[in-house]
């Protein structure tokens, strides 16, 4: 069945109950981005709380998370959205079922990053990330990588064309879905999930935290893991289904 023939009236019948531990990676600087500006750590609160005034609310649903997990649903997207979310959409919380899918992502839109800066020389040090993993749980889920469903499973994953996919986390939503699990576009044997509501959280606080380092060079990217000890290289090449990577600029 086409992507374009998916009704409002025929997700319901594809929705399943899904459950599982997934991870998601973020930049190290969430914990300490603001100390350097201050003194001491009661200076840092107080910077915190004048901060914390200026952002948009938390959605009512997704109260008593830890920001980690709200976050996501508390900020506007970029003016054309992402995978599952268009442009003005509710939040989306994108997460992977294992650490190393969530580093290939991460990994990627470092070196888009790059590929958009052609001018920007190379960075001499990796990015420092936290992983954190968070329970999930949802009668209400939409599996992408299934029939009937898997049959678009190459529109599902193209690269930069988002559109069939945002108007499919639409459909969901009127669906009541809660996540959409999908064939990560990054890693060829990896599984992603948008988890579209903040009812789908089995826990208010993240766990089983990781260090990661992702780097890019002219060679491509990396991401190393320091327990237990994970070393991913990704070349020239891995990326470059993506015409953005295709054609970037590696010497600089």
């Amino acid at each position: 069945m086409s992507s374009n023939t998916w009704t409002l009236a025929e997700l319901p019948s594809e929705l399943r109950p899904y459950e599982r531990r997934v991870w998601r990676l973020v930049e190290a600087q969430h914990v300490v981005s603001t100390r350097k500006l201050v003194d001491s750590n009661a200076e840092q609160e107080t910077l915190e709380d004048l901060i914390e005034v200026t952002k948009p609310p938390i959605p009512s649903e997704c109260q008593g998370l830890h920001y980690l997990l709200f976050s996501p649903f508390r900020y506007p997207p970029r003016p054309d959205g992402s995978r599952f979310r268009r442009g003005g959409a509710p939040g989306v919380l994108y997460a992977a079922e294992a650490s190393p899918t969530a580093s290939a992502e991460k990994a990627f839109y470092l070196l888009l990053f790059f590929a958009e800066s052609p001018d920007t020389p190379w960075p001499l040090n990796p990015v420092e990330h936290t992983g954190f993993s968070v329970a999930i749980y949802s009668p209400r889920s939409l599996d992408l990588t299934r029939p009937p469903l898997a049959a678009d499973t190459p529109i599902w994953r193209h690269p930069v064309k988002y559109g069939p996919c945002q108007a499919l986390a639409a459909s969901a939503r009127e669906a009541d879905a809660e996540i959409i699990r999908y064939a990560s576009a990054r890693d060829p044997d990896g599984v992603c999930l948008a988890v579209l509501s903040c009812r789908a959280f089995a826990e208010t606080e993240p766990r089983g935290f990781e260090s990661w380092r992702i780097g890019v060079s002219p060679s491509g990217a990396y991401a190393i893991r320091e327990f237990p000890d994970t070393r991913l290289q990704f070349d020239r090449a891995a990326f470059a289904a993506d015409p953005r990577i295709a054609s970037m600029r590696w010497e600089r």
